[in-house]
């Protein structure tokens, strides 16, 4: 499903959007190529990585480093951060949770991938918003025809009778304009068509989609996942009840937890402006906390 709304959407916009701004500005056309390409090349990649990668797992049958607590459903130790899902019936390491439109899990090794796809395709959906209004526009409310001059004329339609026209009597150049100003309207309805399907679903995806990447932006600042935010939040329901302070042993303050989620600590920008492989930090079984910071 996913991949058949972006390739419809990527097909509308080269067959409408390619001719009308090459028609306007080739030099506009060429550098909206180049930008929509390199969204589109980022999209695809994060979104086949986040299909592909596992999200990550315990050690069948090794020594787990670090472990808090046993599985109920895998009678097997779990790692700090580790939860089981029902749906892979399976631990995940750094479970965020499983996300039916990739048919995966997102947890440890992939949950870059997910949140860059959200946020690339969020971007694409509002390029393609930008650049294709004026084309709707101009599609939907054409520039009207010059009025005639002279003096308006009243006709009395009460005694029209209504009667089929033959055509016989029209030249071949006649019947071919016809025939052409029927191809046109055709086409012309099959574009309107093609507009709104790709305008409810870029808006649509821009609403849904950028709710859900703005929701986890504010996890990721926090360092914490989806499970984790309803965990922190119940532990500090308790903590205030004790007149204390709960704070989430992972959250090293938002720069650092960026750099961490985005595995750009020791690496530049272009990881992330384009398509990288590059892994997160650690194994997912032993994680660093604030208070082995505060040790330190």
């Amino acid at each position: 499903m996913v991949s058949l709304l972006t390739l419809s959407i990527v097909y509308i916009a080269y067959y409408l959007g390619l001719p009308w701004w090459w028609e306007r500005s080739p030099s506009m056309t060429i550098i909206l190529l180049i930008v929509g390409n390199w969204l589109l090349v980022n999209v695809c990649f994060h979104y086949y990585m986040g299909v592909a990668v596992p999200a990550g797992n315990p050690p069948q049958g090794g020594l787990i480093p670090e472990a808090v607590s046993i599985c109920k459903k895998c009678i097997k130790p779990k790692p700090p951060r580790t939860h089981h899902c029902s749906v892979c019936n399976k631990c995940i390491l750094k479970m965020d949770h499983h996300c039916p439109w990739l048919n995966n899990c997102v947890g440890h090794y992939n949950h870059r991938h997910f949140f860059l796809y959200m946020v690339y395709t969020v971007v694409g959906v509002t390029f393609i918003m930008i650049f294709g209004i004026r084309l709707a526009y101009e599609e939907f409310f054409p520039d009207q025809e010059p009025e005639l001059d002279g003096h308006p004329v009243r006709l009395n339609n009460s005694e029209i009778i209504p009667m089929t026209e033959s055509l016989d009597h029209l030249s071949k150049e006649e019947l071919a304009e016809i025939a052409k100003q029927a191809a046109e309207t055709e086409a012309k309805e099959w574009r309107q068509r093609l507009i709104i399907f790709a305008g409810l679903i870029c808006v649509a995806t821009f609403a849904a989609l950028g709710a859900l990447a703005w929701w986890h932006a504010g996890l990721i600042t926090r360092g914490e996942t989806s499970i984790e935010a309803h965990i922190n939040s119940a532990e500090s329901k308790k903590y205030r009840a004790q007149n204390k302070f709960y704070q989430n042993p992972y959250d090293f303050g938002p720069r650092e937890n960026w750099r961490l989620f985005l595995g750009i600590k020791n690496r530049n920008w272009w990881h992330i402006l384009f398509p990288s492989t590059h892994g997160p930090y650690g194994d997912g079984l032993t994680w660093r906390t604030i208070h082995d910071s505060k040790i330190s």
